[in-house]
């Protein structure tokens, strides 16, 4: 699969604040210095809004982000964690294998299972079961991690199925699976990015894409 870095993959748990506010979760800034359009669940979603934070490559390029909708997930064993409803739309810029700005090194491509990675291991930060304790917990997100990665790779595979969703008003085919955490999917805009996401507690069924307009509304 050609993806983006494993090591640069969002979603990871963080550590909170007094005030409630991921400690890792990055401002608008990030977002403004992306080349390509942000994605969000369309106006039909009329619930809280709230960024989470933005990848980039060695050379500071930003490479994909995402936008929360709902509650701002916890990790599971958390109080209250399994009670939340939330849906995360990940967003990444669609491009070929190229020698990253700075001349360093190369940058892998990106595709639709770059969008299924992100989406899969982002839920899996929330998802963890209750009852593991710490050390079990790290082996645990080590096997399921390397799970989400092989499916990512096997878009065709038996564990997804294709729904479609409206981007832009415009009916798309993604790529769907559903597990005891929650639901991920992945396809491509027609604006030429790739779109994944994930949730617990809302329906993808009834859900719509659109591009944000104003990245600011989510801060």
């Amino acid at each position: 699969m050609e993806t983006t870095s494993r090591a640069g993959a969002e979603g990871a748990p963080s550590t909170v604040t007094a005030e409630g506010v991921p400690a890792t979760r990055r401002t608008v800034d990030g977002y403004l210095q992306a080349s390509f359009p942000w994605y969000g669940l369309d106006e039909a979603f009329t619930g809280p809004r709230w960024l989470m934070q933005v990848g980039t490559a060695a050379d500071g390029t930003v490479q994909h982000g995402s936008t929360g909708h709902g509650e701002e997930p916890v990790v599971r064993g958390d109080s209250g964690g399994e009670k939340q409803r939330f849906a995360v739309v990940v967003t990444v810029a669609s491009s070929p294998v190229r020698r990253s700005g700075d001349g360093t090194g190369v940058l892998e491509a990106t595709t639709v299972s770059s969008a299924a990675w992100l989406a899969g291991s982002g839920l899996l930060a929330y998802t963890w079961p209750s009852q593991l304790d710490h050390m079990l917990r790290d082996d645990w997100m080590d096997q399921q991690t390397e799970t989400a990665f092989e499916l990512a790779d096997d878009l065709d595979g038996p564990a997804w199925s294709v729904l479609s969703l409206p981007v832009d008003g415009v009916p798309v085919p993604f790529h769907y699976r559903e597990s005891e955490f929650g639901w991920v999917l992945a396809g491509s805009a027609p604006g030429g990015v790739h779109i994944g996401a994930y949730g617990r507690g809302m329906s993808a069924y009834g859900l719509g894409f659109s591009v944000v307009e104003d990245i600011a509304t989510y801060v």
